[in-house]
């Protein structure tokens, strides 16, 4: 048996969300300082490419809610209970200018009457209650007026009703003031003793008719005869007191007596009693032309508040929201499809994020970034360093199977034990030259060359980046830590057999691991401890004796601080001969250790370029001033620099090393 439900919208053939984009800009806000949790909530909030997001949705909520209120007007009922009088009135004047049989002085006093009605609707409705109306066409516009007061002031309650009860009869009208009576002994018995589900069932066969939304329960019942009641409150509260004046004179006019606005009331006072959570003292200043009567009234003030929660989920805002709590239905309503498919894409997005393991909660409750999330972005980060290494030559991306050492880009005999690759052109020629020609060529032990290469040393890496507080002011934190991710994940990925070790530099200098370094909030302590973060880098070289050495510094700012032999940081600014001191003391002493050491200068300032120039050249390595934008791309060249020939970098990456950006120099 096949069952089938409503479809909930979406391409069925469109392809499983894509986190890439999303984790990419998660990973951005985390390391300009937002929590993963945030930074999850601010790309929900702008969404994608080909994403709507939170505010686009909560803006065109918003300007629905705006189209309502400036389109509309809240007095459509009184205009047509003024068109249908006038219709009366002048139906009326016409016949008795016409009835030749009337008596004259009855004519007279009549005309009088119709002269000398109040110029108030609800006053003139009211006066001509007891009319004896001579016309027949005027008699029937009259009826209406009541007939359509009665639909409108239950549509108010009821939706649907103006239009299921037009043309009712009598009895009709009667089953309608059985049914109030009924509801109101419902409520009131609820708010009492309650009442049970047979009672409850009792009530909804005999008069379900009147409930399209079919309620299971009591509560269902309560909570849609309550909102509707409070919309009709809000309503009356946005009308100006003439208008809501009028409406109440009017009202016990309908049906042709008061007992409909009688139980009307009493059912308002119950449901408030039953649900005071419900707003029943709002209003809004609706300011177009458009007039409604009082059951679309009454279902635009619903649509308001409708929209009002929307923009409520919409907005996130309270401990523990989720996408989930948005009502797509309602969203469907007031929206369109289009927007229900956004919010439900956006919804798939946040499962996916939570439950794909990119997120994790930590001990303390809080999300973080995993391991998995961490080399996921370290991939991205690595990728566009080497789209903006390769593209400056228009290089491409090259992938190369690991071998045993970096092609030196020479060629030698093969000997007994070689493990290189061979080099096939030099071979073939060497068979070729050797037999003058002869085809079929016949490739002997002796024409045999292979691909010289160099060996491959393990790498000990210390990158050390600037966390002082120049760092965060001048907007270099976020391409720091970048460059940090993007270094990490290339050494981690492509060199596993070499060390990396990340050591912050600020007022002190410690070691960290990456996650901890891609949410590091900006510090702004004052302090740049170069001395301190080199101590850590030679012990880290110390512990890697085998290792080739490789010291990278990114920094804005001259050593204004050092470690005392106490463990006591000393600071001084402008910088202090001894910190001058102790800082180059640890830079020789890596200088002894073997390091090849290159400096990333951010900044422009003069005074801090030649120091660093001076401190590069005392230990035969490098100055590299990149601007923000290329920093990943400069530490990254430098230490695949480091592992082995230029010219070998040079066949990956272009021609970005050695002297193909000149400004890095």
């Amino acid at each position: 048996m096949s069952r089938f439900r409503k479809y909930d919208g979406g391409d069925p053939l469109a392809p499983p969300v894509d986190l890439a984009e999303a984790l990419d800009a998660i990973g951005q806000d985390v390391m300009a300082g937002y929590s993963p949790e945030r930074a999850m909530r601010e790309f929900l909030r702008r969404g994608g490419t080909d994403q709507a997001g939170l505010d686009e949705l909560a803006r065109r909520v918003a300007e629905r809610r705006r189209e309502i209120l400036q389109r509309n007007d809240l007095d459509g009922t009184m205009r047509e209970v003024k068109e249908l009088l006038d219709k009366a009135v002048l139906a009326e004047r016409g016949q008795l200018a016409r009835d030749i049989t009337l008596d004259d002085g009855d004519r007279a006093f009549r005309e009088l009457m119709l002269d000398n009605l109040p110029s108030s609707t609800p006053a003139a409705v009211a006066e001509l209650s007891s009319y004896d109306w001579q016309s027949s066409e005027a008699r029937e516009a009259y009826e209406e007026i009541k007939d359509l007061l009665g639909r409108e002031l239950l549509d108010q309650r009821f939706a649907g009703m103006k239009e299921a009860l037009e043309g009712a009869t009598e009895e009709d009208r009667q089953a309608v003031q059985e049914m109030l009576s009924d509801l109101n002994d419902l409520l009131e018995k609820h708010a009492g003793e309650g009442v049970t589900d047979e009672e409850f069932r009792d009530f909804m066969d005999k008069h379900g008719d009147f409930f399209p939304d079919d309620p299971q329960d009591m509560e269902e019942l309560l909570d849609s005869l309550a909102q509707r009641a409070a919309a009709a409150q809000r309503m009356l509260n946005s009308m100006t007191p003439e208008q809501r004046q009028e409406l109440m004179e009017l009202s016990q006019q309908a049906f042709g007596s008061p007992q409909l606005m009688e139980q009307l009331s009493r059912m308002d006072a119950n449901l408030q009693a039953l649900r005071p959570g419900e707003d029943w003292s709002g209003s809004e200043g609706f300011e177009g032309d458009q007039g409604l009567g009082l059951g679309d009234g009454t279902g635009a003030l619903q649509d308001l508040a409708q929209l009002d929660a929307l923009a409520d989920q919409l907005a996130q805002s309270h401990h523990g929201a989720r996408m989930d709590d948005v009502d797509l239905d309602a969203l469907a309503g007031q929206l369109g499809p289009e927007a229900a498919v956004a919010a439900k894409t956006l919804q798939e997005l946040e499962r996916a994020l939570r439950d794909s393991g990119y997120l994790k909660r930590g001990s303390d409750g809080e999300l973080r970034l995993s391991p998995k999330a961490m080399r996921q972005l370290g991939k991205a980060l690595l990728r566009d360093v080497a789209e903006r290494m390769s593209g400056r030559s228009g290089a491409r991306e090259t992938r190369t199977t690991g071998l045993a050492g970096e092609p030196s880009g020479a060629t030698r005999r093969w000997e007994f034990g070689s493990t290189e690759p061979w080099d096939v052109p030099r071979t073939i020629t060497n068979a070729v030259l050797r037999d003058g020609g002869a085809s079929p060529v016949r490739i002997q032990v002796d024409d045999i060359e292979v691909v010289e290469t160099e060996a491959r040393t393990q790498a000990a890496v210390a990158l050390l980046v600037d966390t002082s507080f120049s760092m965060a002011m001048d907007g270099r934190w976020v391409p720091m830590k970048r460059t940090a991710l993007a270094l990490h994940q290339l050494v981690r990925s492509r060199f596993r057999g070499d060390d990396i070790q990340l050591i912050a530099f600020g007022r002190h200098a410690q070691v960290m691991e990456i996650e901890e370094l891609t949410a590091l909030d900006a510090r702004w302590d004052k302090g740049t401890n170069l001395h301190h973060g080199l101590l850590l880098a030679n012990r880290f070289f110390r512990k890697h004796p085998n290792a080739q050495p490789v010291l990278l510094v990114v920094t804005d700012g001259e050593p204004t601080a050092h470690l005392e032999p106490d463990g006591e940081v000393w600071f001084s600014y402008p910088p202090h001969p001894l910190t001058i001191a102790h800082s180059v003391r640890e830079l020789d002493a890596a200088a002894r250790l073997g390091a090849q050491t290159t400096f990333f200068r951010l900044g422009e300032d003069p005074g801090l370029a030649r120091f660093i120039d001076s401190m590069a050249r005392r230990v035969d390595g490098r100055m590299v001033s990149p601007e923000l934008d290329d920093l990943g791309a400069a530490v990254v060249g430098s230490y695949l620099g480091s592992r082995g020939p230029a010219s070998s970098y040079r066949e990956h990456f272009g021609d970005w090393y050695g002297g193909g950006r000149g400004f890095w120099v």
